[in-house]
């Protein structure tokens, strides 16, 4: 079992965990590390016309297992979210550490993400859609939210094709340390919407 002060260590350290195909949990911080600049967030015009037409409605920690459950079985292959790790992280949810983002279509729950936050720095693990557009909904309304609160660092672990449209960039392991213990002396909230 992972103790949630065992995982809050380990993320203050640019550690976080993961279960590989076995079950076994690992421990990892990569070297480059992937991250989306705050200040260079970019919107891609197709997403911004989405935004526009306020198709999607926006919540906050309403349904964190929910999305951290949609996220296991949203992985085509395999998923590194098991049992232990959703539990843990409803943990984290409860003690106010780690949170989701929800995009609604109507009553349906079409997408979302959800991380971990300390500090300034917010540790995005995962995300899903049911709907088309509905995760990047969800990604815009986190990055507004971190910049409008004042966060620094947006953790996105490694750099996809599709993070990289948004301006997710790869950085060394020694930058990304010195940005983590920067962004960990700043007292943000990420708190009510």
């Amino acid at each position: 079992m992972l103790p949630a002060d065992l995982i809050v260590a380990a993320y203050s350290n640019g550690y976080f965990p993961m279960a590989d195909d076995s079950g076994e949990i690992g421990w990892y911080s990569p070297d480059p590390r992937g991250t989306l600049p705050l200040d260079r967030f970019h919107v891609p015009k197709r997403l911004a016309r989405v935004l526009r037409q306020q198709h999607f409605a926006i919540t906050v920690d309403t349904r964190f297992r929910a999305v951290i459950e949609a996220c296991a079985r949203d992985r085509d292959e395999g998923s590194w979210i098991n049992r232990e790790i959703i539990e843990r992280y409803c943990e984290l949810h409860e003690l106010g550490v780690a949170h989701s983002v929800e995009a609604w279509e109507g009553r349906r729950l079409a997408g979302g993400l959800y991380g971990v936050s300390l500090g300034a720095a917010f540790f995005g693990e995962s995300m899903f859609h049911h709907v088309t557009d509905a995760s990047k909904v969800a990604l815009a309304a986190l990055v507004e939210r971190l910049q409008q609160r004042g966060y620094r660092l947006l953790d996105i672990q490694w750099v996809t094709p599709h993070l990289a449209r948004f301006g997710a960039v790869e950085i060394s392991r020694r930058r990304y340390l010195a940005l983590l213990k920067q962004a960990l002396q700043i007292d943000c909230r990420f708190g009510e919407w």
